[in-house]
């Protein structure tokens, strides 16, 4: 699977990179099929300290799966999102059975 992650309004350093390639490549062990995701990572002006979007495409080849969370840190909103995305792959796994 091809993965793009845009980060915008900012730089992101190689370790958060490294660690966001790692969840979203896990996304392969419930549906190989899955074809390219791209991750954003965006910084919300605001005064609170959940200002931290993690976005997550992911393209099924039928469909487009698509989680966003918002945290203080990205680790947490990445690993969130995840979750959420596991959930959605497993049920459109199932989808593409019965078809």
């Amino acid at each position: 699977m091809q993965i793009t992650i845009h980060s915008i309004h900012f730089d992101a350093d190689k370790k958060l990179l490294n660690f966001i390639n790692k969840k979203v490549e896990k996304l392969m062990q419930f549906d190989d099929e899955l074809i390219y995701s791209e991750v954003f990572l965006k910084l919300e002006n605001t005064d609170s300290r959940a200002n931290k979007i993690v976005e997550i495409k992911v393209n099924t080849g039928v469909s487009d799966l698509f989680a966003s969370k918002q945290c203080e840190s990205f680790e947490e909103a990445v690993d969130l999102v995840q979750e959420a995305l596991i959930r959605q792959v497993k049920k459109n796994k199932q989808k593409k059975r019965l078809v």
